[in-house]
């Protein structure tokens, strides 16, 4: 057996069969691929502005998130600072108060206190008079005690 011939046979058959076909007779379909592995698609444009326009939004929204945290932040510190405040104030307040009433106690006892030595009131006497009894002309009737009537009044 020639086995060269045979070999010969077979290269010339299939030199005849590509030679007869061409890529416009035979194109290339997806089930019969000559390179296999995973490549990419190709994007249409309108897509590739889509998705410009998705990372612009995304990038503005997160952009948008962390300023709303920056001013959450200084708004609850500002809240923060505001109750102590209102704490001290409300402190102060009672504190106030309490003096002002001391104030006013002292206030009235020296008010006093000065009329009192205005008028020469509280002076020690300097010596005791003894009096006789005088005899009123007038002689006192002792009236009897009455109750008192009561008026009843409708209304009030």
């Amino acid at each position: 057996m020639n086995t060269a011939r045979v070999r010969t046979l077979e290269v010339s058959i299939q030199q005849e069969s590509y030679s007869n076909q061409s890529y416009v007779n035979n194109p290339i379909t997806e089930d019969n691929q000559v390179i296999e592995g995973y490549f990419q698609k190709e994007i249409s444009q309108k897509a590739m502005a889509i998705r410009k326009v998705n990372k612009t939004l995304c990038g503005l929204l997160g952009i948008a998130v962390l300023v709303a945290f920056v001013s959450y932040y200084f708004s609850m510190s500002n809240e923060l600072t505001l109750n102590k405040l209102s704490r001290q104030i409300t402190t102060l307040n009672d504190e106030n108060a309490e003096l002002q009433n001391q104030l006013d106690r002292l206030k009235s006892f020296n008010n006093v206190d000065s009329k009192m030595m205005e008028y020469n009131m509280l002076q020690k006497a300097a010596k005791v008079i003894e009096v006789q009894a005088v005899s009123s002309p007038v002689a006192v009737d002792n009236k009897p005690v009455k109750s008192a009537s009561f008026n009843w009044a409708i209304g009030y």
